[in-house]
């Protein structure tokens, strides 16, 4: 065999390798793949039963009711034309998780109508900092003694 034709044959078996190595790799990553919809969209049927999906909305005000004896717990998320979907999870809700706040949760849809949170995150307040770190932010950007700014005014940051 010449060596042009066992260089061709080489390259051709690397980009072989490299070609079924990206499909076990999309193929993999596809099943992983958990898209955010909306309520509106959960009840416009969307959304296949059975099939694993993230949930986005609101928790509504008075909406959340904790289990006495079980980890349960269930509350409804809405969104801004609201569309209403009571969420039903078993897992410990995150120290920021409340009712009015944005929340994200991991889960299916149930024949009954219920959606089975796997995961539920709750979203922070943009404007969140740490005592700690509002303290020494503060402090380090606070005025020199004997500055002319006036000092009477203090922010967070």
């Amino acid at each position: 065999m010449k060596p042009r034709t066992k260089r061709f044959l080489f390259v051709l078996l690397a980009l072989c390798c490299v070609g079924a190595a990206s499909a076990l790799i999309g193929k993999a990553m596809k099943g992983n793949l958990a898209y955010l919809h909306t309520p509106e969209e959960v009840l416009a049927g969307v959304v296949p039963t059975g099939q694993v999906f993230r949930l986005g909305g609101l928790v509504k005000e008075g909406s959340l009711e904790r289990s006495a004896t079980e980890l349960e717990a269930r509350f409804i998320v809405r969104d801004n034309r609201n569309h209403e979907i009571t969420v039903v999870t078993k897992k410990i809700l995150p120290d920021l998780f409340s009712e009015g706040k944005s929340q994200v949760s991991r889960g299916k849809m149930g024949d009954d109508g219920l959606f089975y949170a796997d995961e539920v995150l709750a979203k922070h307040d943009a404007e969140y900092m740490p005592k700690e770190l509002s303290d020494t932010l503060n402090k380090e950007h606070a005025p020199a003694k004997g500055s002319s700014k006036d000092t009477s005014k203090k922010g967070t940051y």
